[in-house]
């Protein structure tokens, strides 16, 4: 009876969690568009599901990210619809493997620093902030391996070198992004698992 009390927990944790996505993902909130910039707060609901949940519930949340991702390509995000037009396939490849894999790793960073005793405190804010920098690098790195040589990518490098454009394109957004994960990523995660440890 407690074993399927726990998992009709966990499965109402989760199916929170997706609904807070999907809010995000078809507001402004979770998909910031500021000019060209463009950033995104999608990675906070997938690290608090990693560290609350475990890694597969965070590579399922980051599915979820993936998905509302490509979703966005279809008019909504001028950067996606321009890859989109290039290549359909890739572009959902980019959109997806970088999420899933984000969410999955997170967790087991989470899970390895939350075992020792010395590392614990800092579990949550290591992982919290692991969402947002591996989504950056996952992501600029899969889309310059299947995009890199494409017109569009190499009219937005206008004749830059390789790294000064991604230190440009990563820049402000992925600096943003991480902050914002590593400071609410950490503090809802934690909160959340305090109050689960009550129940």
């Amino acid at each position: 009876m407690e074993r399927a009390t726990e998992k009709t927990r966990r499965l109402v944790q989760m199916a929170i969690l997706i609904a807070i996505m999907l809010i995000l993902a078809f507001t402004p909130l979770g998909y910031l568009k500021v000019g060209a910039i463009e950033i995104t707060f999608m990675t906070i609901p997938v690290v608090v599901g990693a560290i609350i949940l475990g890694p597969v519930s965070g590579a399922i949340l980051g599915g979820v990210f993936g998905l509302t991702s490509f979703i966005q390509c279809f008019g909504l995000s001028g950067f996606g619809a321009a890859l989109l037009s290039i290549n359909p396939v890739f572009t959902f490849l980019v959109c997806m493997a970088p999420r899933i894999l984000m969410g999955y790793l997170a967790g087991v960073i989470f899970k390895a620093l939350h075992r020792n005793g010395k590392t614990k405190w800092m579990s949550f804010a290591a992982a919290s902030l692991s969402g947002a920098v591996l989504n950056t690098i996952f992501f600029v790195g899969l889309m310059m391996l299947l995009f890199g040589r494409s017109d569009y990518i190499l009219s937005l490098r206008g004749g830059l070198g390789l790294w000064s454009f991604l230190v440009g394109f990563v820049g402000v957004n992925g600096l943003v992004e991480a902050i914002v994960a590593f400071v609410l990523g950490t503090a809802i995660s934690k909160a959340l698992m305090q109050f689960s440890l009550r129940q």
